[in-house]
């Protein structure tokens, strides 16, 4: 057996007429008719199976059963406004939540001035950022974990996808101070003779390198994979091998180590990926325009 349902409409009538004790009274308030307002009077009454008014001295007033109705409508009431009052922010754009998946050199040397140019416009949104390999983000976007990505090309190219470019990132040979040739582009038959320290298998930019050595029928001597960028910076700085890098990584500075390009050039492309579906609020609207700025 369903249980009768009042709306919040016949509910706000029924407590102005409690107040008002007059049903054309409260028409006039609520800007009703007062044959509308009359007959969600009585489709509250029919759903409940009591009468919840009545007439005393040409006045409306509660019957035992409305009188007990009075505080549980006030509370409906009351919990309607806190319900429209939690997500006014939200629909206004002043306040939500954005989940970010990217890769960590993008996430320490990209993103950091897009993250910021967010936080200026709109400082009640929350950006929570998860790092990982491409294959991983695209994965998390596909399943609505994450809002949107930036990673490194090529992303399947699937339907339910929106890719966008962002930057073209070059990728750098760096090579130790001692070892390093004075000048001029490295081509792969010259980088193929230093030890090779090189970001891990998992990882876009190292199946764009190894790809690349291998177009030039070039056979490396890979001594170490390692996950992390800035400590493959440092190792080639101590003089253990050479490495390929995505250039933003190397915007400043290696001490004891030095860049090079390559010969021919090799570079990464980076997209941001979004659900088509995917509804833009104003937070993720805000948050895109920025990485526009990053162009």
């Amino acid at each position: 057996m369903s249980l009768p349902v009042l709306t919040l409409r016949q509910m706000r009538t029924f407590l102005s007429v409690v107040e008002t004790a007059s049903v054309s009274a409260t028409a006039r308030l609520l800007g009703l008719t007062q044959p509308a307002a009359s007959q969600q009077l009585r489709e509250m009454e029919r759903r409940m199976g009591v009468r919840l008014l009545e007439r005393a001295a040409g006045r409306s007033i509660p019957t035992a059963a409305g009188a007990a109705l009075i505080p549980a409508a006030q509370r409906a009431l009351a919990a309607a406004a806190d319900a429209e009052e939690a997500v006014t922010a939200h629909r206004e754009g002043a306040a939500g939540r954005i989940r970010l998946g990217t890769g960590a050199t993008a996430c320490i040397h990209l993103l950091p001035p897009a993250l910021a140019g967010l936080r200026r416009r709109m400082p009640g949104v929350e950006v929570v950022v998860e790092t990982g390999n491409t294959p991983e983000m695209v994965r998390r976007v596909e399943e609505g974990g994450l809002d949107v990505a930036v990673v490194t090309m090529p992303v399947p190219r699937r339907r339910s996808l929106q890719l966008e470019p962002l930057v073209t990132d070059p990728l750098l040979a760096l090579l130790p101070d001692a070892a390093a040739p004075s000048q001029g582009a490295l081509s792969a038959a010259v980088l193929a003779r230093f030890p090779l320290i090189m970001y891990d298998t998992g990882g876009t930019v190292r199946r764009l390198v190894d790809e690349w050595l291998a177009r030039a029928g070039a056979e490396p001597r890979i001594v170490m994979e390692l996950d992390s960028i800035e400590a493959i910076k440092a190792l080639v700085a101590s003089g253990l091998g050479a490495s390929v890098l995505p250039s933003l990584a190397l915007q400043s500075p290696v001490p004891g180590a030095q860049c090079h390009t390559l010969r021919p050039a090799l570079s990464r492309q980076l997209v941001t990926v979004l659900r088509r579906e995917k509804t833009r609020d104003r937070g993720l609207r805000t948050l895109l325009k920025e990485f526009e700025r990053l162009k």
